[in-house]
């Protein structure tokens, strides 16, 4: 589907360059949910600011890249540190969570849409599957993030934890095996 990611020594840090959707303010993220060969497992990262939350890697999309699928692999490189081959694309997925600052004059929002919007996504997440083909112990936030392997009925039970209803909905539209 595309080329493999190159696998820098850093990550990319800060919004300067990120894309927002400019029809809803909803910042452009991709990630990927890394699936093992047999599809028993997804690997999950320790979210940055909260240590003990569980969640998917995934970032912002920044304005020098145009193929969402090598920005999910880009940011599951820099986040995970797992390279693989991507597979079908989950589609979009809108964060409704309340609004952030950049995003929170919904009535202007409202207004320039013609009223079609009350409130807009925060986030437009743009997720694939990867089967991982390989994990490296060393990668740009290896000294600031966990990893680990986790069921289907354990991921879902992270992301509840972790209150993020669009990861959830991204694991539940993957090729997971969904026995609990």
């Amino acid at each position: 589907m595309c080329k493999e990611v190159e696998r820098t020594k850093t990550a990319r840090v800060g919004r300067a360059r990120q894309v927002y959707n400019p029809a809803t303010g909803a910042r452009i993220v991709a990630g990927c949910l890394c699936l093992s060969k047999d599809n028993e497992k997804v690997l999950m990262i320790s979210s940055s600011k909260h240590k003990k939350r569980w969640i998917f890697p995934k970032g912002g999309v920044e304005d020098d890249e145009s193929d969402y699928a090598m920005t999910a692999q880009r940011e599951t490189w820099e986040e995970a540190g797992a390279t693989g081959v991507i597979g079908k694309s989950l589609g979009v997925i809108e964060d409704m969570r309340p609004a952030k600052a950049w995003n929170k004059d919904v009535a202007a929002l409202s207004e320039s849409t013609g009223g079609v919007i009350e409130h807009p996504p925060r986030s437009e997440f743009h997720f694939y599957e990867m089967q991982v083909t390989e994990l490296f112990g060393t990668y740009p936030e290896s000294h600031k993030r966990n990893r680990d392997w986790f069921t289907y009925g354990k991921a879902r039970e992270q992301l509840i934890i972790a209150n993020r209803p669009e990861l959830l909905e991204a694991l539940e539209r993957s090729s997971i095996n969904k026995k609990l």
